[in-house]
């Protein structure tokens, strides 16, 4: 099966055709943060979501090269600074730290490259200069503004008319547009602003500038494979850098655009005014593990809205714990090296193309996730008939499970980290009581009080927990 992905740009799935004439490098940007402030938990979905989708074109065999720019000058940092009374370098660095430290927390990979607006004025300007040269783009007062109209394919990735894009805005007052439609390419900068020197005077570029010139520089290319970021960046974001772009190059800016979905919390809007705002790193003090933050992202489809609650965090929970728990299971008292190699199950094989299927399907994450959890219960179920729980079957089958967790998914590492040979206590779960009961009717197993063992496992059970007898002893996991 061939990898299909939806393309914003065309509305269908289509198969994944590199550029690259040998078929393996692919370049592909995201679009990153503006650092005026914390990350919160919507930016860790986009995050994380582009993150696994770089993750899985590696896992394929592809060259993935992968930049995501940080937006370093913007009129929300000059704001946030004049607003904390400090100057606009100390707010850019600060969150620029906050948000590395924020990556590392999460567990999200670096990119290939991480350029700053700050650090690509230089080629901005020329970009500008070269619009304007060839009619696309005006100077009035200082401002330089993009003239959509003159761009026969402006609304193509939106799908909207320029008579409906018109219907929605209107001219600033003082503004030198020639047309509502056109937008800042270079803004004169204001008294007490950031500015550089440029034919048209002192100045910062626009926001939509930034992205088409720092994507076309660090990749060196002037046709992306893959162009990502939410859906709230298709338009105007998006939309205007295809306009300003292939209006220099006269070739497509990208040829596959993937938007994901946007975060709610409890079904509204996360704002700071309705006291919902969740940073991430307010997420992971409250929610303990990164890896039920990311299971709860796999969860939905990228390309779906999600609703964040702490009922589904707890769902997100459980799941992560069957995996542990499995995990543990089988390696407890083995004598094989998790590198180990030998002949693969047609069980597993047959488990490991599922998983790609569902992933060569638009990075359907949900679907892959639900053949895990069949392959899981397939493997507990082996278990327990089995007098060899150490044998090469099971080895085989946690390498694959291992290599899908942490090389597709980045979970999981410290736990395999920690994993040493025959030194893998058993969970339990958090709940002190719980952890009471399953001690309790261990107990009573071992003293042959079978009733009281029925008993516990009942009031377990309804309490959302399985628990099983098998060769290696008391064992649980979640229904």
């Amino acid at each position: 099966m061939s990898l299909k992905i939806y393309n914003t740009l065309t509305r269908t799935k289509e198969d994944f055709i590199p550029l690259d004439p040998d078929g393996r490098r692919v370049n592909m940007y995201t679009c990153g943060v503006t650092v005026y402030d914390k990350c919160h938990i919507g930016h860790a979905r986009s995050l994380y979501i582009f993150d696994v989708i770089r993750r899985y074109l590696k896992f394929r065999g592809y060259d993935v090269r992968f930049a995501r720019n940080i937006t370093d000058v913007d009129d929300k940092i000059i704001h946030k600074a004049r607003e904390l009374g400090r100057t606009f370098e100390d707010v850019v660095e600060e969150n620029i730290d906050l948000y590395r430290t924020d990556l590392k927390n999460l567990g999200i990979s670096d990119a290939d490259y991480e350029p700053r607006a700050t650090q690509n004025i230089g080629p901005m300007i020329a970009h500008i200069q070269a619009l304007i040269d060839k009619g696309f783009a005006y100077e009035s007062g200082g401002d330089v503004y993009f003239k959509v109209r003159a761009f026969k394919d402006y609304g193509k990735l939106s799908g909207q008319s320029v008579d409906q894009m018109l219907e929605a805005v209107r001219i600033d007052k003082g503004s030198g547009k020639k047309d509502p439609l056109d937008f800042a390419l270079w803004k004169r900068s204001k008294d007490g602003e950031p500015s550089w020197d440029s034919p048209w005077g002192e100045g910062r570029p626009g926001w939509h500038i930034e992205c088409s010139v720092m994507s076309m520089k660090e990749l060196q290319c002037r046709t992306l494979d893959i162009h990502a970021g939410g859906l709230d960046l298709q338009f105007p974001h998006h939309e205007n850098e295809v306009a300003q772009s292939e209006a220099l190059t006269d070739q497509p800016f990208a040829k596959y655009w993937i938007h994901h979905g946007l975060l709610k919390i409890n079904g509204q809007k996360m704002a700071k005014s309705l006291g919902n705002f969740i940073t991430v790193d307010d997420a992971l003090k409250k929610y303990k593990s990164v890896d039920d933050i990311k299971m709860f992202f796999l969860s939905s489809h990228y390309r779906s809205a999600i609703d964040l609650s702490d009922d589904k965090l707890i769902e997100a929970h459980k799941n992560v714990q069957r995996l542990v728990i499995l995990f543990k299971r089988l390696r407890k008292g083995t004598g094989y090296e998790m590198t180990s190699g030998g002949e693969q199950a047609a069980f597993i094989q047959e488990f490991a193309d599922r998983f790609a299927q569902a992933m060569d399907d638009d990075f359907n994450t949900p679907q892959a996730l639900s053949h895990i959890f069949d392959f899981v219960r397939e493997l507990n179920k082996r278990a327990d008939s089995t007098d060899a729980v150490n044998d090469q079957e099971f080895i085989n089958a946690l390498i694959v499970l291992r290599r899908i967790c942490r090389e597709v998914f980045g979970m999981f590492d410290t736990m395999f980290g920690e994993m040493n040979i025959g030194d893998i206590a058993e969970d339990v779960p958090g709940d002190k009581d719980l952890r009471r009961m399953l001690d309790e009717r261990k107990a009573a197993r071992a003293q042959k009080d079978f009733a009281r063992s029925d008993e516990l496992r009942d009031q377990l059970k309804a309490r959302g927990i399985i628990v099983e007898d098998g060769k290696s002893g008391q064992t649980w996991r979640w229904a």
